[in-house]
């Protein structure tokens, strides 16, 4: 599984054994079963996960009770609840196996210890900072500005996976719609 992590890491920076040893040495492989929440709201983010294989989200409880998903993520890819992790505040979100998830986990102890002692680890925590950011920042302009359809028709392009293996109503919450109006959207683009 840590391979996984590596290939990732060297596709943006270059790693020394020193480095690949940091990682194997700090990053834990855990594996949790669907439907398992691993990290609740109101307690502070205990990890930085890397997704090996799986489905994952992030979601919250609007004031109706409904759940809202805020993030969907699939391999590779990492996630926690960014902003709480980071400052070690009680998170605003859960974080839930949408499938069983393979994951390698890293404490914010341990990560902090690991881009202290690694200048290209450093560089790479910074990277995906920045991929956070921007991410969120796209996000938000398209639910700002796109028709509901547009952000389905663009959702299907970028991450046909998650389409095939992620819940319709934890998608239509990811996209700002009701599952009613997604299951409208998917039949007139499929012609049905």
């Amino acid at each position: 599984m840590i391979q996984n992590l590596l290939n990732t890491i060297e596709s943006c920076v270059a790693l020394n054994k020193e480095d690949i040893a940091l990682c194997e040495a700090y990053f834990e492989p855990v594996l949790y079963p669907k439907n398992r929440i691993i990290e609740e709201e109101g307690q502070i983010p205990r990890y930085l996960y890397f997704v090996v294989s799986g489905f994952i989200r992030l979601f919250s409880y609007d004031k109706d009770g409904n759940e809202v998903t805020s993030h969907i993520n699939c391999p590779p890819g990492f996630i926690t609840s960014y902003r709480h992790f980071s400052d070690q505040v009680p998170a605003g979100e859960n974080l839930e196996c949408i499938s069983e998830c393979h994951l390698l986990r890293i404490s914010k102890k341990d990560l902090d210890y690991i881009i202290n002692e690694s200048p290209a680890l450093k560089d790479f925590s910074i990277w995906v900072f920045q991929q956070s950011m921007s991410y969120n920042e796209n996000r938000a302009k398209a639910l700002a500005t796109l028709t509901a359809e547009d952000r389905y028709l663009h959702f299907m392009k970028s991450h046909p996976d998650v389409l095939h293996n992620v819940p319709l109503q934890y998608i239509a919450s990811f996209l700002g719609m009701n599952p009613k109006s997604l299951s409208r959207i998917r039949k007139k683009i499929t012609g049905r």
